[in-house]
């Protein structure tokens, strides 16, 4: 015998029905109504004109960056649609304020070559563009080739004219480390102390920027130099304090290249909770013989923390020291 619903269970199912309908077109409204909130992306503010590179840069840049590190956004259908419009109209906006290519030309060329060299260090550390980005557009990733013409441009000291390939590189860390005066005009902005005694520490790591002609020497504090030896360096401990010593890279033109007039020099000091705000580090730079402290406000280090972000894994240090031989 079969079961037959009474009129109570077929109002009810009725009523539910009725609801969900109800529910859906709501939904449909809400959804309508909310494609109308599109806050603006900006118009341009300042003056437009594009790096002075070669074509085949300028068009990897504006193949790969212009999206949304420029006045000219470029979304597919799907960042239209909001809600996914109002992430992407927040993340252009970020990028602009970061490094807008449209304008980038306006600034001295060592400055455009410095904000392209950290450009092309996150896109090879993998944090541009970013990860969440990748994942909805899969076809923007920067390809080896791409990355490979961009470092090529960036090639280190190719503009002196000399063949530093199968030449000799001296980084005269003694010099270096005795370069530069040892007291400052005044503090950081940030309150970031200046370490007088940098010049004292022991060598830690050296590198070089050939994209401004620069080579870097890295010391570092007591506390630095025992975690290191005790292989405490993950995460590195509070007090710890390295010094990022620039000085200019001189260039006989035979390929040999030493160091020569002091740039600046720049600290990072660990304490997690004071620095909390800017991952547990605090940044200052001293430029020049005078020692000047670098930036326009308090809040210049947030660049600091940005091109320092490919190394969130690794306690946002570049540097790997390795300890010294026989220690265990």
């Amino acid at each position: 015998m079969g079961l037959v619903e009474s009129k109570p269970e077929v109002w009810l199912v009725a009523q539910r029905r009725s609801f969900l309908g109800k529910l859906i077109v709501v939904g449909v409204i809400a959804f309508a109504g909310m494609q109308a909130i599109r806050p603006s992306l900006g118009t341009p503010t300042g003056p437009q004109k594009a790096m002075d590179v070669p074509p085949h840069v300028q068009e990897i840049l504006e193949r790969r960056c212009y999206a949304c590190h420029s006045d000219e956004p470029r979304l597919v259908w799907f960042d239209q649609v909001v809600p996914a419009y109002w992430l992407v109209a927040k993340d252009v906006k970020d990028a602009r304020a970061h490094l807008n290519f449209s304008e980038l030309g306006t600034k001295p060329a060592g400055v455009q070559r410095a904000e392209l060299f950290e450009a092309v260090n996150q896109i090879q550390f993998g944090t541009m563009p970013l990860p969440r980005y990748l994942a909805a557009h899969r076809d923007a990733g920067v390809t080896a080739e791409e990355l490979a013409d961009l470092k090529a441009y960036l090639a280190p000291f190719a503009a002196a004219g000399s063949t530093v390939e199968g030449g000799d590189v001296v980084a005269a860390p003694v010099a270096g480390m005795n370069a530069g005066p040892a007291k400052a005009a005044s503090l950081s902005l940030n309150g970031v102390p200046f370490f007088p005694d940098y010049k004292e520490w022991e060598l830690m790591s050296t590198t070089d920027r050939g994209d401004n002609k620069t080579l870097r020497m890295i010391s570092g504090n007591d506390i630095a130099v025992k975690a290191v030896a005790e292989r405490k360096v993950s995460p590195w401990p509070d007090g710890s304090v390295f010094a990022k010593i620039t000085v200019a890279a001189t260039d006989d033109g035979a390929g040999h290249i030493s160091a020569g007039k002091f740039v600046q020099v720049e600290f990072m000091v660990k304490d997690a909770k004071k620095y909390e705000a800017t991952k547990g580090w605090g940044y200052a730079r001293y430029k020049g013989d005078e020692l000047k402290p670098y930036g326009a406000d308090a809040h210049f280090d947030r660049e600091c923390v940005g091109c320092h972000e490919p190394m969130r894994d690794n306690d946002y240090v570049y540097t790997a020291p390795i300890p010294k031989e026989g220690v265990r």
